[in-house]
């Protein structure tokens, strides 16, 4: 009886063992196994160089504790943009997810590079005295002839995956960096508006008095108070607009509870001695730029399927099977079969044209969303060099032109006031200009460093000129000018 029930499955075997012979050379070609670090090498590497960055995946608790050790060294001292990076880096969890949707992406192209699992049946039908069984084992031949190239499709989509976890890094960056200078620029001006709104108080007060005794009419008194109340307000604005950007470079950080302690500097950092000099940075951002790798990268799989669908476009289903079959008659007789059963798509109707056609038209439209975003990403370069130039100029103008001005002027209406040849609302009146030269000079100075950030995204990625752009205006376009 044992060897019996053996018999069909034995037969099934010996049924596909010659087509599992000839086939196994290509499924054992497509196959491919998990990396160590899940993917994340490339990106490692290009944080490291591009950056000067590390990055990891926290997966354990021990990963976590080293995190949490690296993060609590940082923030001992006031932040700089690039310890603020760092710290995103390794701690901001969108930036985790992403890393972990690349973990995904590594076992989706282990999972596509498998040959097809193939799918066993039994059946057994009775009556009347007789029976029959039949077992049978079927298996997607054209899926396993076309394990290679869709193995290497695949491969090619997990290189993309991984392209889109550098752009997702960068873009983290850049955003921290803006978040950063953002915070300290409305730092430092809540430090001048808190300034200008005690000297205009003194002022206002000065001027009531001198009101009560008949030295100054009311016109006068008017416009001494409403500047100070003016100024007053645009502390308050300025003081809500440096607590949201710095709540927003707290979420990038991935701050909550006591790490909202960490501290941050009073000024900004200081120009660069010169600007940068970069005559060919269209060459260089079409080169660097990480969104046209991955469009590149893209039209690499649009072709890939192209030549797919090309191949397969007559015969889309060719499934084959060994069969065994037991049967016993009426008087006890048993008959043992055994056979292959193939079953193959007519193209009768549909000749593949349609699944070509869409094919071909997929390629051509990413042909001309990777020609298009070339020229854009051109565009993009020159017109942020231009503005990083203009914008360290006005910046450097400040700084060497008008501030050094301001302060002459300063210095000799106080002596003038010292001899009695001006009064004291005439040497207020300076103080205001001054003030609103050193606010205009702060957001020259941040202004920069946007467009630093700005120059620096358009050439390896992670965002675009009119992130940058808006940044700039919401920082500097809300406080009204007097």
């Amino acid at each position: 009886m044992q060897n019996n029930s053996n018999r069909p499955s034995r037969k099934w075997r010996r049924a596909l063992r010659p087509v599992a012979i000839a086939l196994l050379p290509i499924a054992l070609s497509g196959c491919a196994g998990f990396s160590e670090d899940r993917g994340m090498m490339p990106v490692s590497r290009f944080a490291a160089a591009t950056l000067d960055k590390d990055v990891t995946v926290i997966r354990t608790p021990d990963e976590a504790a080293m995190v949490r050790q690296t993060v609590d060294r940082l923030k001992r001292r006031p932040l700089t943009a690039n310890s603020a990076v760092q710290i995103a880096l390794l701690n901001n969890r969108r930036l985790q997810a992403a890393y972990h949707e690349l973990a995904m992406a590594e076992a989706e192209r282990v999972g596509d590079s498998l040959p097809p699992n193939p799918s066993f049946s039994l059946s057994r039908i009775a009556g009347g005295g007789a029976s029959e069984l039949e077992a049978q084992v079927a298996l997607d031949i054209l899926a396993l002839v076309t394990l290679p190239a869709r193995a290497d499709l695949a491969a090619t989509r997990f290189r993309q995956a991984q392209l889109r976890a550098i752009e997702e890094t960068l873009r983290t960056a850049a955003d921290v960096r803006r978040a950063y200078y953002a915070a300290v620029s409305n730092r430092e001006l809540v430090t001048l508006l808190r300034q200008a709104d005690a000297a205009a108080k003194t002022t206002a007060q000065l001027a009531h008095k001198l009101g009560e005794t008949g030295a100054l009419n009311k016109l006068d008194q008017a416009r001494e108070q409403v500047f100070h109340a003016e100024t007053t307000a645009d502390l308050a604005t300025a003081r809500q607009q440096a607590d949201s950007s710095r709540e927003e470079l707290a979420r990038l950080l991935g701050f909550w509870g006591a790490d909202l302690d960490f501290r941050l500097p009073e000024t900004l950092p200081a120009l660069p001695a010169r600007p940068a000099s970069q005559p060919s940075i269209e060459v260089e951002a079409v080169s660097r730029r990480v969104d046209l790798q991955i469009a590149r990268t893209e039209l690499q799989v649009m072709a890939k399927v192209y030549g797919l669908t090309q191949a397969t476009r007559f015969i889309s289903l060719l499934d084959v099977a060994g069969l065994a079959k037991r049967s016993k008659d009426n008087d006890g007789g048993i008959l043992r079969e055994r056979g292959l059963d193939m079953q193959v798509q007519i193209p009768l109707f549909d000749f593949g044209e349609v699944r070509v056609r869409q094919a071909e038209a997929a390629y051509m439209a990413a042909v001309n969303r990777l020609t298009d975003r070339a020229i854009t990403v051109r565009s993009e370069a020159r017109d942020a060099y231009r503005r990083y130039r203009a914008s360290y100029d006005i910046a450097r103008h400040y700084q060497r032109e008008i501030i050094p001005l301001r302060q002459i002027i300063t210095e000799e209406n106080q002596l003038r006031f010292s001899a009695m040849q001006i009064d004291v609302f005439a040497l207020l009146q300076e103080a205001r200009q001054r003030i609103a030269a050193l606010r205009a000079a702060i957001e020259a100075k941040r202004s920069f460093w946007f467009a630093q950030i700005n120059l620096q995204t358009v050439v390896i990625g992670g965002g675009t000129a009119a992130d940058t752009r808006d940044v700039a205006r919401a920082g500097a376009g809300d406080a009204p000018a007097h």
